[in-house]
């Protein structure tokens, strides 16, 4: 009997015990949790929005609030895309010095290569939900509008060269029709039947006027948000090494001018595997080509040392 009424005094003691140490524990953690946050030094910024901002030699109005605020959203979105945005840094020396010599020839200003940017991300091999296919994100009917080759076997909007220059004539034909690079840039990724429509019932030539989809609304704002970013990667905190980033791949051309029977062989012949052998040359869609008309064809062969 004394025992248990002993226990009915030891009990509560014993639990309010357990629960004194679970608390201390608990607070302990927490206090050493908050040293740690606060000891880390993690902050987030807002990017900069640098004063005067231009896309192809044109000024973007950014004293007004909601264009301001549109570029922000896109440099917010690639500025702490932090993945995405090292692997572009890292890209560009690649495939920047393709593109940028067609740009030139064909009088188109440099700084749509970001717009190749915004399209596919430096992935040859880029196909959207729509089947829009390539560096340039071609749709199978306007690439062949613009003279490239479609079909099973070899698909040009992943052949980077010819894509970039079917591109460049898209840019002219829109260029005539609305007369400045910044509503050729939006027409690239809503077309130029549906930008004119737009432009004719909102009763206005700008793009900045217009209230349009999402997507292209936030378009020619990403590729500038693109531009500043890679043109200045230090200002938004990316500190890419140029030994970190990816060289140009020296090739060889080697000319196919009848049918192929294997690309394995082929590949083999040419002492490189047949996945190098695809991811130097992506429009070749198949294991085989048989090139009935006898076309000439230029296959990229990696020269590894």
């Amino acid at each position: 009997m004394r025992n248990k009424k002993l226990w009915k005094i030891l009990l509560p003691i014993i639990i309010a015990a357990k629960i004194t140490v679970i608390v201390l524990i608990l607070g302990s953690a927490r206090s050493d949790n908050s040293k740690i946050i606060v000891e880390s030094g993690i902050e987030f910024k807002a990017p900069e929005i640098p004063e005067a901002v231009s896309f192809a030699g044109e000024p973007m109005p950014i004293e007004r609030f909601d264009i301001k605020e549109s570029l922000d959203r896109e440099l917010l979105s690639n500025a702490y895309f932090h993945s995405q945005t090292i692997r572009y840094i890292k890209l560009a020396p690649r495939y920047f010095p393709v593109i940028e010599p067609i740009l030139k020839e064909k009088g188109i200003p440099d700084d749509f290569k970001y717009l190749a940017v915004a399209e596919s991300g430096f992935n040859p091999r880029a196909i959207s939900p729509a089947r829009a296919a390539g560096f340039w994100q071609f749709m199978k009917g306007t690439a062949q509008d613009y003279g490239l080759e479609v079909n099973a076997l070899v698909d040009e909007r992943y052949h980077i060269e010819k894509s970039t220059y079917s591109a460049c004539q898209y840019l002219l034909d829109a260029h005539k029709k609305f007369g400045n690079w910044t509503l050729v840039a939006a027409s690239y990724n809503r077309g130029m039947a549906g930008i004119n429509r737009q432009l004719v019932r909102q009763k206005t030539d700008n793009y900045y006027e217009l209230l349009i989809t999402t997507e292209t609304a936030r378009y020619v704002y990403r590729i500038a948000a693109l531009k500043l970013i890679m043109e200045n990667p230090e200002r938004y905190n990316f500190s890419i090494s140029d030994d970190e980033k990816y060289p140009i791949i020296k090739t060889k051309e080697v000319v196919i001018n009848g049918a192929v029977a294997d690309f394995a062989d082929f590949a083999k012949k040419h002492g490189i595997s047949y996945k190098l052998l695809k991811d130097f040359n992506p429009w070749l869609r198949d294991n085989h080509l048989t090139n009935s008309r006898g076309k000439k064809y230029l296959v990229k062969i990696p020269v590894l040392d």
